[in-house]
């Protein structure tokens, strides 16, 4: 049937309207799912305006134009300000464990799973698959979302989301190379509400996994005490981590991403 009048009200969470949207279409639920999915901020491509930002995404994407000529990144770190942190607090552990292996560092502090796609989609990734000399990265090490995770900002259903969104990016960019996506981080110095939503986009992105070229490990426990705290020593402001946390980081995945670099070979 179609009417000439509002087609959808969206519901979030069954609280109330949300939106609203006018249409001369027939109404099917394919069409009222859509809508739905257009409004999740976590999968929406989108770019940050503030000068760090855009500093540094250019240096990202100068860092990737001279990969495309001499395909010298052999590990390829994406996420977020944890992720940037290797050259800072955790640069000691990065020279150690993974400058030997051609690594390079693509965070950026203050990312979302939105503006990681965006920056895939803008030349963060230009040329890398088929460099004029070397070869395409082996794999990328994922770690991205706790930034959704703040308050209702998203669903952990929504950021589980744009993680996938990411993961089929990736795939489709770099075919050849592996994606090792980690759980993310647990934070705050004692289980919370936040955890819980980090848990539940845990599940979810373990299940992108496809064995192949989709492989998934969750360290997370290797931050908590024993009695499931945070330690300031380990993330001194129950979010990012310290040198330990960066040694703990290393240690929890050294192995894995090794067994990567080497499969298919």
């Amino acid at each position: 049937m179609t009417r000439n009048t509002i087609a959808a009200m969206i519901l979030a969470g069954g609280t109330g309207v949300i939106g609203l949207a006018w249409t001369n279409q027939p109404e099917t639920r394919e069409g009222t799912q859509n809508v739905a999915a257009a409004r999740n901020t976590a999968t929406t491509p989108a770019p940050r305006t503030d000068e760090g930002w855009v500093r540094r995404n250019d240096a990202l994407n100068a860092r990737a134009k001279q990969a495309a000529q001499k395909g010298d990144i052999r590990v390829l770190f994406l996420g977020d300000s944890i992720t940037q942190g290797w050259e800072s607090d955790g640069k000691e552990a990065w020279e150690k464990h993974w400058a030997p292996l051609g690594a390079a560092n693509f965070g950026i502090s203050g990312d979302r799973t939105q503006h990681v796609l965006w920056r895939l989609a803008n030349g963060n990734l230009a040329g890398l698959a088929a460099p004029a000399s070397g070869a395409a990265p082996k794999v990328v090490v994922l770690m991205i979302g706790t930034n959704n995770s703040n308050g209702e900002d998203n669903t952990a259903e929504e950021i589980g989301a744009g993680i996938g969104a990411i993961v089929s990016s990736l795939r489709e960019k770099l075919p050849a190379t592996r994606v090792l996506v980690l759980g993310i981080f647990p934070r705050g110095e004692k289980p919370d509400s936040q955890r819980q939503k980090i848990t539940k986009v845990n599940a979810i992105a373990a299940r992108l996994a496809d064995g192949k070229f989709v492989h998934y490990l969750d360290i997370g426990p290797d931050f908590l005490s024993a009695d499931g705290t945070i330690s300031r020593e380990v993330m001194p402001d129950f979010l990012h981590l310290s040198r330990k946390g960066y040694d703990i980081w290393s240690n929890s995945i050294q192995a894995r991403v090794n067994d990567l670099m080497t499969a298919g070979e």
